[in-house]
């Protein structure tokens, strides 16, 4: 990959990086539980995304496995979170 494609991949990482902390404003004051189970989520992609640019700017296609299993991690959490939110009556 040349340099000019490692440069864009990493900077597009730390653009997602920048909304990732964005997001976790609205994860720390959002109103509702929704919008803090929604930010969470958001920022589990985020990560996987990351990740994922990291592996093709770094030319590191291991790294993609990594994502793949904290997508699916972030997956099984964000159903196992509303499921319980949902048992405990606290959907608002």
């Amino acid at each position: 990959m040349s340099e000019l494609a490692e440069t864009v991949m990493l900077g597009a990482a730390g653009l997602v990086i920048l909304m990732a902390l964005v997001v976790f404003y609205r994860v720390a004051t959002g109103p509702t539980t929704q919008d803090r189970l929604i930010g969470v989520n958001v920022i589990g992609t985020s990560t996987v995304i990351v990740i994922v640019f990291i592996a093709a700017g770094l030319g590191r296609p291991e790294y993609i496995d990594i994502a793949l299993v904290y997508a699916l991690l972030n997956f099984l959490l964000s159903l196992a979170i509303a499921r319980f939110t949902y048992h405990e009556g606290r959907v608002e």
